[in-house]
């Protein structure tokens, strides 16, 4: 049976997707060349035989992996203990609550933890009378790790109960039926589960945890907390020693694209994006090991995870409102305001523009019968991953440094990172969002002569506005949030909300921090809201005789 020809490819030229493509891997690659020809004099044994840089690199292992092992540890009883419970009061503000750790700022979930947590927190002093914990016990590695997990338990719990809901319904019943044992339910049905996610989640959060820069900077405490991340950032703006940083940056590279080798290896990367959780509904079923001690067992772990959550998130509000005085006086907030605003929305719609190119070619190539390059051609927008967004900046620094100048060029380039490191978070969004026209729509738009800017505004438009609008407050929150980048390429008379946040709270300016804060959230969430204002649809008029 030959094909149909309404089943035909898309008309979309893959030119625009191989053009998309050529630029993420020839900045990828280029920034790679430059990496390893700046650090051609240097040999790579000095990093465990300089005492200095061994003891970074052991610490950067170390704070990794300890913050992995709590994150994706504690998740496991959290992510089940919300799977038992889908009813208890207060679960859909919790599960929004973890949702934050994927769009919120590093340095307002930071300013938050300090307002808990610093020397003048009102936790530091119960905490002290509790377990005998010094007042400063959220500077160093404790408090480099209590931030890792306060980001990264949320992401892996919500991650880990994506994972249990797709256990179908049937299966429920027949373990209540056969009045399987707690422990039976856990061999059978969550374990195969969450087995095949946890190398990937695992290797997901240890990479955020090891290319952490904002929480070590602020919360390291000094040089003995200090990672490669920071190390890089050192030589670059403070030593001026290119191929220190250079090789520091390829020791992150190795270290993470090696872990992602071999966290691959057991399957597909995955989602990036967290969705909506809808448990299956068991009907009349009842699970048995959501009774008796269990529910007590369950209520600790979402009280332990509510406690940690959302002290901080009401401390930046509450600060926030009580710094509202200080924004008519804030002369420097408006222009860092406008500035980061500008250079988000410059990030998203560049991570935009590639990653429809990116999707709609690598369509393209599968419809014409290339599945491989089709394939690579969408597995190259995902390979930025990988990279950790200072080690492409080191070497597009590199790569560009004899041309580079100042001002609103290192503002450019930081534009440009941040908009690769958004694309796999846009092309996650928009993948299910872009399959084209089945055969029978398109032959029936033909045949009523749709076709041009007709079929796109009345047939592509209508699937495509919400996920556009999705994909681009994702890839606008992560710019506007950003501070590892513009700290490396930003000036500091002129800073962005993040790093004049930064400035004012290493100069224990409060009030002006608080404001910063909280204006900062306030646009995270007109970003979301104005968004998904803009793509609802419009209500319909009614008929009037």
């Amino acid at each position: 049976m030959t094909p149909s020809r309404w089943a035909r490819p898309s008309p979309w030229p893959p030119g625009l997707g191989l053009a998309a493509l050529a630029l993420v891997t020839g900045l990828g690659l280029g920034s790679l060349a430059a990496l390893l020809w700046q650090a051609r004099a240097l040999h790579p044994a000095m990093l465990w035989q300089e005492p200095w840089l061994a003891a970074i690199l052991r610490f950067t292992l170390w704070q990794a992996t300890l913050s992995t092992l709590l994150s994706v540890g504690l998740a496991v009883p959290v992510a089940l203990a919300l799977a038992r419970r889908p009813a208890f009061p207060g679960r859909a503000l919790l599960l929004r609550a973890m949702e934050l750790s994927l769009v919120l700022p590093t340095l307002i979930g930071l300013f938050g933890l300090v307002a808990v947590h610093g020397r003048r927190g009102w936790a530091a002093p119960l905490w002290e009378w509790l377990f005998g914990l010094e007042a400063g016990y959220l500077y160093g590695l404790s408090g480099i790790v209590l931030a890792h997990v306060f980001y990264n338990l949320p992401l892996a719990a919500r991650l880990m109960l994506q994972a249990l809901e797709t256990a179908p319904a049937a299966h429920w019943r027949l373990a209540a039926q056969l009045g399987l044992s707690r422990g039976a339910i856990w061999r059978t049905l969550e374990w195969p589960r969450l087995a095949s996610l946890l190398p990937r989640l695992a290797a997901l959060v240890f990479t955020l945890c090891f290319t952490s820069f904002a929480i070590v900077m602020t919360l390291g405490g000094g040089p003995r907390s200090s990672t490669l991340e920071v190390a890089i950032y050192q030589a670059l703006k403070f030593d001026h020693d290119l191929a220190l940083a250079a090789l520091l940056a390829l020791t992150q590279l190795t270290i993470c694209l090696g872990l992602w080798l071999l966290a691959l290896s057991r399957g597909g990367a995955p989602s990036l994006m967290v969705g909506s959780v809808r448990l299956p509904s068991l009907g009349r079923w009842r699970r048995r090991d959501a009774l008796g001690v269990s529910r007590w067992v369950d209520a600790a772990w979402l009280l332990a995870l509510a406690a940690l959550l959302v002290p901080p998130l009401a401390a930046i509000v509450i600060a926030g409102l009580g710094g509202l005085a200080e924004l008519p006086r804030a002369s420097s907030l408006w222009p860092a305001a406008a500035r980061s605003l500008a250079m988000a929305l410059g990030a998203g719609l560049g991570a935009l523009a590639l990653a429809l190119a990116l999707l709609a070619g690598s369509r393209w190539l599968r419809r014409a019968g290339q599945g491989a390059l089709g394939l690579a051609m969408e597995g190259g927008g995902q390979l930025i991953l990988v990279v950790p967004a200072l080690v492409l900046g080191t070497g597009l620094f590199l790569l560009l440094r004899p041309t580079l100048g100042s001002g609103w060029e290192g503002y450019g380039l930081v534009v440009l990172v941040n908009a690769l490191m958004a694309l796999p978070f846009a092309m996650q969004v928009l993948r299910g969002a872009l399959p084209g026209l089945t055969a029978p729509e398109a032959r029936l738009a033909d045949q009523l002569g749709v076709r041009g800017a007709a079929r796109l505004r009345w047939l592509t438009w209508p699937r495509l506005r919400r996920p556009l609008a999705l994909a681009l407050a994702y890839a606008m929150t992560l710019s506007l949030g950003d501070f590892s980048v513009i700290a490396l390429f930003g000036s500091p008379s002129a800073p962005t909300l993040p790093m004049l946040l930064y400035q004012q709270l290493g100069g224990y300016r409060w009030q002006g921090a608080a404001a910063t804060a909280l204006l900062l959230l306030v646009l995270v969430t007109l970003i979301f809201a104005a968004l998904g204002g803009l793509t609802r649809r419009p209500p319909r008029p009614r008929w009037r005789p």
